[in-house]
């Protein structure tokens, strides 16, 4: 298969889900730790989460005028939700039990312990953009 048949969709190589230890928090019946299960998402789905990000800040002193300014919080938490495949983050049932009513917000009640949530969103932003940091989505948003 050579030429342009390899950028064909049906012939392009999907990314395979990844199955790690997030937390060793979180372990099954007989104390072993649960892997979680998570996916790098599109472009198109980074996009509308970075889109998602940007807040219009009104200039001091200049009428009408804005800056965009990411928030890096919201997404990193939209990410780490996005990317999240088990557990189901919109489970109503495990969103009941730490009693939020949406992924962003349950991955922060999951992943409560100092570091852990950094992590997770280090590892996932590693996995889904290698070759591009926050900065750079940050300039690429802005044009």
């Amino acid at each position: 298969m050579g030429g342009l048949s390899a950028f064909m969709a049906q012939n392009v190589k999907k990314p395979e889900n990844i199955k790690l230890v997030v937390s060793d928090r979180f372990v099954d019946e007989n104390g072993k730790p649960i892997e979680w299960e998570v996916r790098c998402i599109s472009s198109e789905e980074n996009e509308v989460l970075q889109r998602d990000c940007i807040r219009q800040i009104p200039i001091p002193g200049k009428r009408n005028q804005y800056r965009q300014a990411a928030d890096t919080v919201l997404y990193g938490r939209k990410l780490a939700a996005a990317c999240t495949v088990f557990p189901n983050l919109n489970d109503a049932e495990l969103q009941d039990s730490y009693h939020v009513k949406c992924a962003e917000d349950l991955i922060v009640k999951l992943l409560s312990v100092p570091g852990e949530l950094a992590a997770y969103i280090d590892y996932l932003e590693g996995m889904c953009s290698p070759n591009q940091s926050l900065g750079d989505l940050v300039d690429e948003a802005k044009n």
